[in-house]
């Protein structure tokens, strides 16, 4: 079957939304690093609107920092792949084409810095997830030891590392008198724009302490607020996309209808009318991060650990289960939403009511084990931040506990029936052995994994509430299992 790309764009069919614009004419304004699924169906499409709104040399170069898989399916298809977006009423589909140069960084690190520090290159944007920054998630600074930041910095011109590649284009930038790059950060990290600032400060002043003062007075890192679910693209999705369009795309992307994003503007030099495709530009996106952090992932954290030990493949089908719909509910109202202060005019009800018909959206098929990947990573980021605040309120944060708790079990690598789970998280094998060591002891479980700095940092192992809280639900998880919990404790 031919491949889509340039040369086939005008055998798509007619009920398929083609780019308007003159790609060959926009030049590149954007390199994006880490160009997945969630950059694709995201970024790439509000700056396809605007290109095609109002045109601009605002295309985007997407660079792959770790696997050759997504350049591989790329580059054949001159960076057009299509976008689907997919409900229970059926789906929707558009090529998208704002992406016009595709680089596998691992293949010529040189090369991509140089294209970095091009002036024609105005903002470098991320997604990278949350280990990609190596950063340590309890204390929030770069991982100096890292093995990874170790190897960058003794060869700063060959960097590996995300912001390895950002600290050599800026002194790229630095040493030639250009103006720095905007570095506009997309991951669900709270506070990612300043988060990410401290990062490159700190690897930058391993090398120059001068280059570091600049980095500081002149680059911005503009905080921004990502939101769609986009769910890993199976094959079956691919054989029946093809059989849709006559064409073989092997990069098309699956998400909900469902988008927002939310940018703090600061910008060195200029930036696309996001505003225009539906992006909110505001002065402090942080109430927006925590709203979304807290109510959306940290209840997809919730349904994922908690779903998988009950059988569930997938946040749909967990939710057709009433006792974990009724549990979301309540995390979101009890629990998280007391710890939120948003601007006036957020309709927050209507927010959380939009998180429950997203989640219970059939047509996605959003597996649990995919959200559950890298738990160590995202725990303090979507549902710790809930647990502090309430400790400090004194509130209620039982169910918080109990997918903490949840994370534990899963973690140990054994499910309830006592099948293996396939955990992917950096800490797998360190986590992995605290569960053989435990074994089937809660109490020595909790106390066991509290321990691991990395995530629960050096406040909440004293926390005498949340030890108590972790260590009731997890006696319960595994004496009634994962979906009676939950259902005992909606019934409290």
């Amino acid at each position: 079957m031919t491949r889509l790309s340039a040369t086939s764009l005008s055998q798509v069919p007619s009920f398929v939304r083609r780019p308007s614009f003159d790609r060959v004419a926009c030049g590149v304004g954007i390199l994006h690093l880490g160009i997945g699924a969630f950059h694709r169906a995201h970024q790439a499409v509000y700056t396809d609107d605007v290109l095609a709104g109002s045109g601009g040399d605002w295309a985007i170069c997407g660079v792959s920092l770790r696997q050759a898989t997504v350049q591989q399916q790329l580059a054949p298809q001159n960076g057009l792949y299509t976008l689907v977006e997919r409900d229970a009423a059926g789906d929707a589909c558009r090529i998208i084409g704002a992406v016009t140069e595709c680089v596998y960084a691992p293949g010529n690190p040189e090369a991509l810095v140089a294209r970095m520090a091009d002036p024609s290159i105005r903002i470098v944007s991320l997604t990278v997830t949350e280990k990609g920054y190596c950063l340590d998630p309890a204390s929030g600074e770069l991982m100096l030891e890292d093995p990874a930041i170790v190897r960058d910095l003794q060869n700063p011109h060959r960097p590996a590392t995300a912001v390895g590649y950002l600290v050599a284009a800026l002194a790229l930038r630095w040493r030639a008198g250009q103006t720095p790059f905007t570095v506009l950060s997309c991951d669900n990290l709270p506070h990612n724009g300043r988060m990410l600032a401290g990062l490159v400060r700190s690897y930058a002043a391993e090398l120059d302490p001068l280059l570091a003062d600049w980095i500081g007075r002149a680059v911005a890192f503009p905080s921004s607020m990502v939101d769609r679910i986009v769910p890993a693209t199976t094959q079956d999705d691919l054989a029946a996309l093809s059989e849709r369009l006559g064409l073989q795309d092997a990069a098309a992307v699956i998400c909900e209808p469902f988008r927002q994003w939310v940018i703090e503007d600061h910008f060195t030099l200029g930036r696309p009318a996001w505003e225009a495709a539906g992006a909110q530009m505001v002065a402090d996106v942080a109430p927006f991060e925590d709203m979304k952090l807290r109510l959306l992932n940290g209840s997809h954290s919730l349904l994922a650990y908690l779903g998988y030990l009950a059988g569930y493949e997938t946040i749909a089908e967990t939710m057709t289960d009433p006792a974990f719909e009724r549990l979301v509910r309540h995390y979101m109202d009890a629990e998280a939403t007391p710890t939120l202060a948003l601007p006036p005019g957020v309709d927050l009800d209507g927010y959380k009511d939009q998180l429950i018909t997203r989640f219970r959206n059939p047509a996605l098929k959003h597996r649990t084990w995919q959200i559950a990947m890298d738990g160590s990573q995202k725990l303090p980021q979507r549902l710790l931040p809930v647990v502090r605040r309430q400790l400090a309120l004194g509130g209620a944060f039982d169910a918080a506990a109990l997918a903490v708790a949840a994370w534990m079990r899963y973690a140990t690598g054994r499910d309830e029936q006592g099948a293996a789970i396939d955990v992917r998280d950096p800490l797998a094998e360190r986590l992995a052995s605290i569960g053989v060591a435990a074994g089937v002891h809660p109490a020595a479980l909790v106390d066991a994994c509290l321990g691991v700095r990395e995530v629960f940092g050096a406040d909440l192992p004293q926390a005498g509430r949340f030890r108590v809280a972790v260590k009731s639900a997890l006696v319960r998880l595994y004496e009634a299992g994962a979906r009676q919990s939950a259902d005992q404790m909606t019934e409290l």
